[in-house]
């Protein structure tokens, strides 16, 4: 089964106070053999990148609506009249507030809702094929 990956080179806004952003480079990424996650790698000016995984379906959800509670939450809201999606990441190392661009990500995601569309991640994963076989092969040792 083939795989694809969907990315897409950003620019998000680290949120320091209400008045001051900062511009921070980011990749979001999805891989059609990970089909239930999105992964978001940040370029803070250190040597490694920061690299975050969560469910896809979350940000679909906080691209319209509040969702999440814990290490991600993500809401959409407005600033200067833009739309953005607003995602607050809490680690023990520790907390980050970051905006992105809502069409942008909502354009993203749609690619990745056309490659997998919701209800058919499991078929990506190829556990039909492998519990098949396996049952296959179990009935053919049986007497």
């Amino acid at each position: 089964m083939q795989h694809t990956v969907v990315e897409r080179e950003l620019e998000l806004n680290l949120v320091l106070s209400p008045e001051r952003t900062i511009p921070v480079p980011a990749r979001l990424m999805y891989r059609t053999n990970d089909p239930y996650a999105v992964h978001m790698t940040f370029h803070i000016g250190t040597d490694y990148p920061v690299n975050w995984t969560f469910a896809r379906e979350l940000l679909i959800d906080g691209v319209f609506r509040p969702c999440g509670h814990g290490d991600v939450r993500i809401w959409p809201t407005k600033v200067d009249g833009r739309s953005v999606v607003c995602v607050a990441l809490t680690s023990p190392e520790g907390d980050a507030l970051l905006e992105a661009s809502s069409p942008i990500v909502s354009a993203w995601l749609g690619r990745t809702l056309a490659m997998v569309p919701p209800g058919t991640e499991g078929g990506q994963l190829g556990l039909d094929d492998a519990l098949a076989e396996l049952l296959a092969t179990s009935q053919d040792g049986e007497s």
